[in-house]
């Protein structure tokens, strides 16, 4: 299964692409992940998004197979790389609970149940990847690295409050991507937050 952060793919799901700048739907939705938190960058690649949270101050878990990829992130102590095949054999992180889990341009179906246990009560999910559609587009084209309409949706049916959800064409980066995004937090999160007193 293809990780489009690391693919000359020409589409994306979002700017920055091919560049270590964070996905404008994650940063938009950045402050839905409270002070401290520890956040799981899944299927991270180059670690643009362990890296935009690692400068917020968040202890990062970036996880990814690549080991080249993430040797680059070595560096950082605010970082904890690991080097895990998220495809084949049980799901490795097992037992861990993470206040964020942050997934763009990845999608392996068998893993969505395991982020939603992974999930703190009160977390939040920020996740961005192609949808149906994009096969006119380009890469991925395979409809098993889809997701199919409002599939996103479904997910947070599981038992998270939808903050935002997005999906359709988006032009830029030529030719374009079709792309589905969610925001959602966990059952325990007040949402709508209050408003201040005044």
């Amino acid at each position: 299964m293809p990780n489009i952060d690391r693919m000359a793919a020409g589409n994306a799901a979002g700017a920055g692409q091919g560049t270590l700048a964070p996905s404008p739907w994650v940063a938009r939705f950045a402050p839905l992940v409270p002070p401290g938190a520890r956040v799981l960058d899944l299927a991270c690649g180059r670690g643009r998004h362990a890296r935009f949270f690692a400068a917020r101050g968040h202890r990062v878990v970036a996880v990814d197979r690549d080991a080249a990829a993430l040797a680059v992130l070595a560096n950082d102590a605010r970082i904890d790389t690991r080097v895990l095949d998220l495809e084949s054999g049980p799901w490795p992180l097992s037992g861990e609970r993470f206040d964020a889990i942050v997934v763009t341009n990845y999608l392996h179906r068998p893993l969505l149940s395991h982020l939603l246990a992974a999930l703190a009560e009160d977390g939040a999910l920020l996740y961005e990847t192609f949808a149906r559609g994009n096969e006119a587009c380009g890469r991925p084209a395979n409809p098993d690295f889809l997701l199919a309409p409002g599939e996103l949706l479904e997910l947070a049916a599981g038992g998270l409050t939808v903050v935002a959800f997005e999906q359709g064409y988006v032009p830029t980066p030529p030719p374009g991507a079709v792309i589905e995004r969610l925001a959602a937090v966990g059952p325990s999160r007040p949402w709508p937050p209050p408003l201040p007193s005044f």
